[in-house]
């Protein structure tokens, strides 16, 4: 994965055109998330993609905690600056903040052990949607609006006991879901692995809106509409 594809960076700035975050989110993540088609009125770059760039930017850190707080759009410029410091804003040109990074311990610039982890994760994201969340919306008896289907990142955390790891791979360890109303928090726990052994651990939290009671055909009509998109794009 040559993630300089997926955005534009000049002045310490960092844009995405649609175009390039669409196509982060279907053939690198797998994410076929209509809030990511680059012909949507209503778009967003993939959490993934922001994250993806974190790791690029300031490296991995034993403890990180990453929160999302606004959706960019192809509109927005975002800086990463250069810093060293265990917290970190990324803002637009108005100062206003979408994602923020805290962490602590150790931190590696291995750029072959950031690569890997950033495509393991990437992975392992790409499998929310139907594989891990349509169980847990049939468990708890509400769905998403099949018309309007939104899944967004709230946060995630990762927490690495030692960086001195190679091919680091992820597992789902729990998952759970929380619905209030319309909305509805899901987290994803997993472990991280190096040779068979965890070496840590780490979770996605995300919201979903616009709930409704479940209806097994229309989740299968999503899924099915789901699985051909992403039949078509990868054909």
């Amino acid at each position: 994965m040559l993630l300089e594809n997926f955005y534009s960076e000049a002045s310490s700035k960092i844009h995405f055109s649609r175009k390039q975050a669409s196509d982060f989110a279907k053939k690198i993540a797998g994410d076929f998330n209509p809030i990511h088609d680059e012909k949507t009125k209503r778009f967003c770059v993939p959490g993934d993609l922001l994250f993806a760039l974190l790791l690029n930017k300031y490296g991995i850190s034993q403890k990180m905690r990453v929160t999302f707080s606004g959706m960019v759009s192809d509109g927005v410029s975002l800086h990463f600056n250069d810093s060293t410091g265990e917290s970190i804003a990324i803002v637009d040109d108005k100062d206003k903040e979408y994602l923020s990074l805290v962490r602590s311990g150790k931190t590696s610039r291995d750029e072959a052990l950031i690569h890997s982890l950033t495509c393991r994760y990437v992975e392992f994201s790409g499998q929310t949607f139907p594989h891990i969340l349509v169980p847990l919306m049939r468990e708890h008896q509400v769905m998403i609006n099949p018309a309007r289907p939104l899944v967004i990142y709230e946060s995630m955390v990762i927490d690495i006991n030692d960086l001195n790891i190679e091919q680091p791979a992820l597992e789902l360890s729990d998952s759970s879901l929380v619905a209030n109303g319309k909305r509805g928090k899901v987290c994803l726990k997993f472990n991280l692995l190096s040779n068979g052994q965890v070496i840590g651990k780490g979770e996605k939290n995300m919201v979903l809106s616009g709930l409704r009671p479940y209806n097994e055909s229309e989740i299968q009509q999503l899924v099915n509409g789901y699985d051909a998109q992403k039949s078509a794009a990868t054909a």
